[in-house]
């Protein structure tokens, strides 16, 4: 059974920092991309960056590129967002989404249960 789990969420001042973890299992992890998806409150989807199965370049939507880093642990079975300079924008519960083949961009099947993110003075 495929499972993601989303954990690193949390309350943060404007500009501040978080990490987010995706622990994955049910499946060979190392050999599908996966994504971070955001939804805010009373707005729809919105896919915020992807990670391919290999070593190559990440993407980034435009609204997180250079403050959002994307990496992933093959040896841990673990997705991770790095969230830099947070802004009240950012708000959304993220959800890491398994993608259907070893690219970001083919569709994703499976998805976390989400971890909330609020930016916040």
């Amino acid at each position: 059974e495929v499972q993601l789990l989303e954990s690193g969420g949390g309350l943060v001042q404007p500009g501040g920092s978080l990490r987010l973890s995706c622990a994955a299992s049910g499946f060979s992890f190392s050999t599908y991309a996966v994504n971070w998806v955001r939804q805010a409150p009373g707005k729809g989807l919105e896919w915020v960056s992807g990670a391919n199965s290999g070593n190559g370049p990440a993407d980034y939507a435009d609204s997180v590129k250079g403050r959002f880093t994307i990496s992933r642990d093959n040896t841990k079975n673990t997705l991770y967002l790095q969230m830099n300079n947070l802004k009240p924008e950012d708000t959304a519960v993220y959800y890491c989404a398994k993608c259907l083949g070893a690219g970001w961009s083919g569709g994703m099947h499976y998805w976390g249960e989400g971890a909330l993110v609020t930016v916040s003075s």
